[in-house]
């Protein structure tokens, strides 16, 4: 039983003892009442009588009768006897308890228990449960286990939820799968082409050891061998070439899907983002009154690409000063992004768009030198491009996007 459950039936407990408690308390309050009721009239009667007075048991909510005391009698009614002038007389009553204050507070805490199950039974079933769901996925996909799907949902509070974190495990499975692909037909490749590199290195060394042994004793023969040498060099480049090649390939299988967008909407969701991150990061964050032109490329893959240039100022920044302005050139729009506190030299800046390229101020700052990069990639494939600059402590990357 999980701590939900066992706090459901704690509360249905504690809400049953309640319900006794306030039926014993409710009881005996009324029980008392009418006690108290039935012996003050039963002394008024007492008193009437004594004194000689006419009795009018209409007068009284609980006397049902006044006579002289037989103890052989039979008596359906509660009663009090008393002595007068050596008579005993016997004054008969009935307790009217009303217990409709009992009935309706039963039904009160009987539609209470009933609510409480049904909203237990709710929680469990609509809330609980698939969040029980997902926390296992999460785990498993923690584990590297990504062949534990979720079974689809429409739950309104995480069936959205749900379908993402199913989809977010097909995409990190498909892309396991094409880079284990990938990195086979790398290995084959490298395998192939460090064997036929096998061939001219031994080509070469044949050269060399025969000329090292005098085997070319003229001048002709020894330009034959530099020739043959030459060529073999020649196609060690080549397979050089190729193996350099390949370990620049697409390794991160960028992806764009262009088409038509206003640039308004990506700006808005970037200064609603950061907005709030810079604030609690008590850094001053500027942007200018963003512009509305309807933009060539990928909407989600530009907001991808402003918040790498974004996290990159916060990383390489000294958190003072965050600028966004835009600027037009011809048919683009240019998006640029500001940070104070730069400390990379000029020279560096035409490295930075290299894959895994670190600058010498990274030393203190965790990352993998991709980010750069893959704005720079994304914007090509958006027709775009993507290009920095420094300008005293002043660091500078800026956007360039196609208007339609």
């Amino acid at each position: 039983m999980n701590r939900f459950k066992r706090l459901a039936v704690i509360i249905f407990i504690l809400e049953i003892l309640l319900t006794i408690a306030a039926n014993f308390f409710l009881i005996r309050e009324i029980n008392n009442t009418s006690g108290k009721l039935y012996r003050v009239e039963a002394g008024r009667v007492i008193r009437d009588y004594m004194a000689g007075g006419e009795i009018n048991l209409e007068d009284y909510e609980t006397i049902v009768a006044v006579h002289e005391y037989d103890p052989s009698a039979i008596v359906n009614n509660d009663y009090v006897v008393f002595e007068h002038e050596g008579q005993i007389y016997q004054v008969e009553y009935q307790v009217a308890r009303d217990y409709k204050a009992v009935i309706y507070m039963d039904i009160g805490f009987g539609l209470l228990l009933i609510v409480s199950g049904i909203v237990f039974i709710y929680v469990d079933s609509k809330i609980l449960k698939p969040f029980n769901k997902m926390s296992n996925v999460s785990v498993e996909l923690a584990r590297g286990n990504l062949s534990a799907g979720i079974k689809e949902d429409k739950n309104k509070y995480f069936g959205k939820f749900m379908w993402g974190i199913d989809m977010l495990r097909e995409n990190l499975e498909n892309n396991r799968e094409k880079e284990l692909s990938l990195q086979k037909e790398k290995k084959t490749l490298i395998l192939s082409i460090s064997h036929d590199i096998k061939t001219p290195l031994s080509a070469i060394k044949l050269y060399t050891k025969a000329m090292r042994d005098g085997l070319y004793d003229t001048s002709e023969k020894q330009l034959e061998a530099l020739d043959g040498i030459s060529r073999n060099v020649s196609d060690i480049e080549k397979y050089v070439s190729e193996i350099v090649a390949a370990s620049k390939e697409d390794f991160l299988n960028l992806s764009v899907t262009n088409g038509e967008f206003y640039s308004d909407e990506v700006l808005a969701k970037i200064n609603v983002l950061y907005k709030e991150k810079f604030g609690a990061l008590h850094t001053e964050f500027n942007m200018n009154a963003y512009p509305k032109y309807l933009l060539k490329g990928d909407a989600d893959r530009l907001e991808e690409v402003l918040q790498n240039m974004l996290e990159n100022a916060i990383k390489y920044g000294d958190g003072k000063r965050v600028d966004i302005s835009f600027d037009e050139e011809e048919d683009c729009l240019l998006i640029a992004v500001r940070n104070s506190g730069c400390t990379l030299p000029e020279a560096e800046v035409p490295h930075l768009f290299e894959s895994f390229y670190r600058g010498s101020n990274s030393e203190k700052a965790k990352g993998s030198g991709l980010g750069l990069y893959i704005c720079k990639s994304l914007l090509r494939m958006m027709d775009g491009d993507c290009y920095a600059r420094v300008d005293g402590d002043v660091f500078e990357v800026v956007a360039v996007v196609r208007k339609v």
